[in-house]
């Protein structure tokens, strides 16, 4: 199963994530299967490759908790269900 998670960068006290999708069985610094935008807590920066995100979102990849408030508050599913009702 692919999920979508978040893959730590940055320094010491200086977090900053790449949100990633990868099987579900790899670890959290392994190899992504692509990198689809990044997030920076300190600042709350966020920045998301949409229509990479939207197609693993369709074809079944599972966000983790933390990704799934993320792409709430960037109102990503509400586009979602916007372009699953046009397709319909």
């Amino acid at each position: 199963m692919v999920k979508l998670r978040l893959k730590r960068c940055g320094r010491k006290q200086q977090p900053t994530y790449r949100i990633i999708a990868i099987d579900s069985k790899s670890r959290r610094e392994g190899r992504p299967l692509k990198e689809l935008g990044y997030y920076n807590p300190l600042n709350e920066k966020t920045q998301f490759n949409l229509p990479e995100i939207v197609y693993y979102l369709k074809n079944g990849a599972q966000p983790t908790d933390t990704v799934r408030h993320i792409l709430n508050k960037a109102q990503v599913f509400s586009r979602l269900k916007l372009d699953l009702n046009e397709n319909f």
